[in-house]
């Protein structure tokens, strides 16, 4: 299956990145535990990452990273 859009953006209540995948009208929220100054590579990897296993597809240059 192919994912839409996927958003990484800081959840300031968790202390973490959420990982927002949507694919139609099913929307997954996942959390990753990199640091909040990590960069925007190391972002976009745990994203792809999250989202293979997830079990969907999606290019790496979809990934919207919000700060």
């Amino acid at each position: 299956m192919r994912a839409d859009n996927v958003e990484v953006s800081w959840d300031s209540a968790k202390s973490k990145w959420l990982i927002r995948i949507q694919a139609g009208e099913e929307v997954i929220r996942r959390h990753c535990d990199a640091a909040k100054n990590a960069d925007d590579p190391a972002l976009r990897a745990a994203a792809q990452k999250t989202v293979q296993d997830e079990g969907y597809e999606l290019d790496a240059a979809l990934i919207t990273i919000r700060r």
